[in-house]
């Protein structure tokens, strides 16, 4: 059974003596529903699940309620001897075909017999056709692919190498050479294998890497199936940049250039493409910023991005069928970087850093990532060859002092090793790179001393 950290975070929020619904949201095939089963069940004496995608009759039940009464009049007649008040969880999966039922949680959550947790996909696009979402009844969690670290762990690396890389990376002192080696041949095999649940089980279960590319490709259909489905005005240009993802990351600056999808489209009118893909959590933007200095929003260019797939591995199935082969014979032709990049910017994406940005200018060159990490802007350079040393952009913002770095980090293929301002670090160790959350836990009050 696959360790996903997310089950810990579900299962905290559904223990604690709050009242809350939970909306656990995400793309496709992230293993939502799987995780929310295993928890509910785990948690809750009684565990009802109404899926409004595999049971439609659940539509015309549910739509148009009238209160609280009236929903749960309905689940009573339905679920019967299974509800028990203050020891059921009743899950209501696949939402986004059923929006009343997010509205309506609300007075569920009031009325407090049960708890709730909802599930669906495409939610960021769904959720903005919703006029009452309820704010202050509801907490969102975010599923995503396993991440580096969640798949280390499904492939049987010991918890205790974990930590004792953890311990690396927060004393910046080098990994074991042979310890070093196989997790860079862990990071292959995850650049080829990625993070989607049923891929990642269906390689541990057969090791055979064209049944994972037939997982794989049958995810990216059903993306596209979503893509018609659910935007059907847009649906040929949506399909089109979904298409266009890896090549233009493959080109020279990785940047996504409109025009390459027509010479007369522009970024103005098709905004909201781009904003679907992102909302549906099928692709990642990395958007420019005029300057790298806190904070990195105020100088977002939103026409000036890169864009990456949610998942790594998908981008790998998409290229030539033999990529994977290429990979694991350490080909030195193959354009390792945008795959490196995609890797950063999923583990970046997973572990809290929502929004992602990247510097360009042509005076001092382009960094791959800057991030707000610690209270400080951190440059990040992805290097997957050997010339990791070779950074020149980066060693012209360290040298710019209105910037005031102090800080950089450079993710490469080799050891742990520091050079005056710069950290070189293991690509693996992203799965340690995690955004600082803990000032949201802060505590002020205010002195109204005169004011009284």
């Amino acid at each position: 059974m696959l360790y996903r950290k997310n089950d810990d975070k579900i299962k905290a929020f559904l223990t604690d003596n709050n009242n809350m619904a939970l909306l656990v949201t995400g793309a496709r095939q992230t293993g939502k529903t799987f995780s929310i089963r295993k928890v509910g069940k785990e948690c809750f004496r009684n565990f009802v699940e109404i899926n409004f995608i595999n049971q439609p009759e659940m539509l015309k039940i549910f739509s148009g309620f009238k209160s609280a009464n009236d929903i749960l009049l309905k689940l009573s007649a339905l679920f019967g001897e299974n509800l028990v008040k203050g020891k059921t969880l009743i899950f209501f999966d696949e939402v986004q075909e059923c929006k009343e039922i997010v509205t309506a949680i609300k007075f569920l959550v009031d009325e407090g017999s049960y708890r709730y947790v909802l599930s669906g996909s495409l939610l960021g696009v769904e959720l903005r056709d919703i006029r009452s979402i309820p704010v202050g009844y509801m907490s969102i969690i975010n599923m995503y692919p396993l991440d580096f670290e969640e798949f280390s762990l499904a492939i049987g690396v010991g918890a205790d190498v974990i930590s004792k890389l953890r311990e690396s990376f927060d004393l910046k002192t080098k990994v074991d050479d042979f310890i070093h080696k196989r997790m860079l041949d862990l990071v292959k095999l995850y650049l080829m294998i990625g993070g989607m649940p049923a891929v990642v089980q269906k390689y541990i279960d057969t090791n055979k890497l064209n049944i994972v590319a037939d997982y794989q490709n049958a995810i990216i259909n059903l993306y596209k199936k979503d893509i018609s489905r659910y935007d059907p005005e847009h649906k040929l240009l949506l399909d089109e940049i979904f298409n266009l993802i890896p090549s233009e990351l493959n080109a020279k600056n990785k940047r996504f250039i409109v025009k390459n999808l027509n010479e007369n489209k522009n970024f103005i009118r098709h905004e909201n493409s781009f904003l679907w893909l992102k909302d549906a959590g099928v692709a990642i933007p990395v958007f420019n910023v005029k300057e790298p200095r806190s904070p990195l929003l105020l100088s977002k260019q939103r026409n000036l991005f890169k864009l990456f797939l949610n998942d790594v591995g998908l981008l790998a199935c998409q290229y030539a069928r033999d990529f994977q082969i290429r990979i694991l014979s350490d080909e030195l032709n193959v354009n390792f970087g945008s795959v490196f990049e995609n890797f950063v910017a999923q583990e970046l994406t997973a572990h809290g850093f929502d929004q992602l940005f990247y510097f360009n200018s042509k005076r001092q060159g382009e960094l791959d990532f800057v991030i707000e990490y610690k209270d400080s802007v951190i440059p990040l350079e992805i290097k997957s060859g050997k010339d990791y040393h070779r950074h020149n952009a980066l060693s012209n913002v360290l040298s710019t002092d209105e910037y005031q770095i102090n800080e950089a980090i450079v993710f490469c293929t080799n050891n742990v090793s520091v050079d005056g301002k710069i950290t070189y670090l293991p690509v693996y160790m992203t799965m340690f790179l995690e955004k600082n959350l803990s000032g949201l836990n802060m505590v002020y009050k205010f002195d109204l001393t005169g004011l009284r």
